[in-house]
Order: structure tokens, then sequence, then C-alpha cells
């Protein structure tokens, strides 16, 4: 791999208001970390990113690799199949056992061939490479919206279905997807994981310390389209033009 990094092909802009307030979405480009945000209630400007990223790249963990899984009925004696020797998941074949082992052992041997960024798995390079094409082959039956992923078409279904599969252990509150959990149980574990490297600040959300951060850089990307006033803040953005405009 080179050492000189290409240039990246989508540059930061500012976001457009009209385009905010109509619903519609700017393409998102490689600095945004697939799942819905303007449809979705379960949803802040906080988590946006972290949401996107999944959708649009591919959630790199486990859950894809479930249904290769050999399911272990409790009080079987014997595992047939391929297991990981350091988490115990049998699989039933050698390949599916290689693919699972990258998640402990980091290994990214796909790399994108536009910006360099590397994946654990051939199908998350493919899907990633859409971001660059634009293309989008998965399209929603009910409202015709299409997406880069098979994962962002089965997420934004539950806007249309009211599903909400993920719940919180100890309060039972559901979720559309599964980073909203995640977010959520911090509010009973009192985790608050990202630090501003400025001030300390502590908290629950990368997008929540990415809006912070802002205050340190005084950083203002959205802008008013009308009288071209910035905010650093969406929901800033938002109520100006209410109030405003």
């Amino acid at each position: 791999m080179s050492s000189r990094r290409r240039k990246n092909p989508h540059p930061k802009r500012a976001v457009n208001a009209r385009t905010v307030l109509k619903g519609e979405k700017e393409e998102p480009n490689l600095v945004l970390c697939s799942r819905i945000p303007d449809e979705d209630d379960d949803f802040n400007e906080a988590n946006h990113h972290q949401i996107q990223k999944e959708e649009e790249e591919g959630e790199e963990d486990e859950d894809e690799e479930d249904e290769e899984e050999i399911t272990v009925r409790k009080g079987t004696k014997r595992k047939r199949g391929h297991e990981c020797d350091v988490c115990e998941k049998v699989f039933r074949y050698p390949s599916y056992l290689a693919r699972h082992m990258r998640t402990h052992t980091k290994d990214k041997p796909y790399e994108c061939d536009v910006c360099e960024k590397r994946f654990s798995q051939s199908g998350h390079l493919q899907d990633h490479v859409r971001i660059h094409t634009n293309e989008k082959p998965y399209e929603c039956d009910v409202c015709d919206k299409a997406f880069r992923t098979s994962g962002g078409l089965t997420q934004h279904k539950r806007i249309h279905t009211k599903e909400k599969p993920y719940e919180c252990d100890v309060c039972e509150m559901r979720f559309r997807h599964s980073c909203n959990l995640q977010t959520h149980m911090r509010i009973h574990t009192n985790e608050k994981p990202f630090e501003c490297d400025v001030c300390e600040k502590r908290f629950r959300q990368s997008g929540s310390l990415t809006q912070h951060m802002r205050i340190h850089t005084n950083e203002k990307p959205f802008e008013c389209d009308v009288c071209e006033k910035r905010y650093r803040q969406l929901s800033g953005l938002k109520y100006h033009m209410r109030t405003q405009h």
C-alpha cells in the first residue's frame, strides 16, 4: 500500500437549510459516520453519524455471521463443526471460521482502491465502494427509497413495520437499531467513553463529543441559505429557519 494517501473525493461541505427542512438528505461523505435519521423517532442528532456509518459501510461485527454459525442446543455434548478457540463459537465451514477469526485478529485484508479504507470482509468492501459509485441497488417496495446495502434496507423497513427488535433488559425500552440500544444502556451504567481532549468533559455518544468539539474549534457547518448565518448544531439551524424565515 502506498504511504501517500489519495485525495478524498468527497470533501466536507456545509449543510443546506432548505434541503434539511424539506426532509431531503444531503449525500453523506466519507467523514460522516447505514440508518434513516430523518424519519426515525429513535434518533437524535448526536447518534446520526454512528447510524449512518453502520448502514453505508456494513456492520463489522459478529452479527453478520450468525446465520452461518451452528446453533448448539443446551445439553448437547458434542459440537459438530469448526470451533473458534477464542470465543468457542462453532461454524459450519472452515472458511466461515477463518472469516470470523478476523474479528479477533483485527485483520483487514480488503482495501478500497479509491480512499484506502480497509475491511475484514470482501462484502463490506463491496458495500463501501457504492459510496464512491453512488449505486443504491436495494429499494424499499413501500416508499421506493433506495439503499447501498441490504442491511440498510432491512433497517429502513422497520419504519414501516414499527418493529423494534432490540430491548433493554433493565427498563424494557425497545429500539429499532442495535446502536440505539447500546447508547441507551449507558444511561443505566453511567458510562461515558468519549472524552474531550481539550477540557476532559465526557459523553455517552461519539456524536455528542463531535458537537461539543465545535465549541473549541468554532466550527459551524450548518448554514442558512437565506441569510447565510451559521450554526454549530442542526437543531440551531432548524430553530432559526422556523422563527426567522
